[in-house]
């Protein structure tokens, strides 16, 4: 694995849109949003994710989020999203790509449901991944109620495996909808 970090961060460091080392086979984790950890102070997610990529052949990891604001507790996001903050996520998401092949972890748990416009986040993420033609997996099976695995929940024998996504995206904009 790589010392050499990215880290992209607004102004103000209250959002964060990309964090990881650099390397040429990273996985690529999708969360909900960014707590504490930064270059050099990983926190137990991104520790995790890390230990996933080592285990798995990857030479790097990098996290990605559903939303960029900074908050410990996703029940400390936002009420409701910031369109801006969500378009210089994406833009930032898609310039990182920049039309590579990846491995997408999905990796955000029953934490998707802790803002109903997370659904839309994690639509258009999936948009902007798409270009590239990369493969989503998970962790181990889906939850009972059909959400990723959160990788800080996540024993290192569980399996990478793949993970459709637009399926997923599916499914739960159809919950969505019956529970409005």
């Amino acid at each position: 694995m790589t010392d050499e970090w990215i880290y992209e961060h607004n102004a103000d460091n209250s959002a964060r849109f990309v964090l990881g080392t650099a390397g040429a086979h990273p996985l690529v984790c999708v969360g909900v949003n960014p707590s504490t950890a930064a270059p050099g102070i990983p926190d137990l997610t991104v520790s995790k994710v890390s230990g996933f990529a080592s285990r798995n052949g990857f030479d790097s990891w990098v996290m990605l989020n559903l939303y960029p604001q900074r908050s410990t507790d996703p029940n400390g996001m936002d009420l409701a999203h910031d369109p801006d903050l969500k378009e210089e996520n994406e833009r930032r998401i898609s310039e990182w790509i920049n039309g590579r092949s990846l491995t997408f972890l999905a990796a955000w748990g029953g934490l998707i449901m802790a803002r109903p416009y997370l659904t839309q986040m994690l639509a258009g993420i999936v948009s902007a991944t798409e270009p590239s033609g990369g493969d989503w997996v998970s962790i181990g099976d889906a939850l009972k109620a059909g959400h990723p695995r959160h990788p800080s929940r996540a024993a290192y024998t569980w399996p990478l495996q793949s993970f459709n996504v637009r399926s997923y995206l599916r499914s739960i904009e159809t919950t969505a909808v019956r529970g409005a």
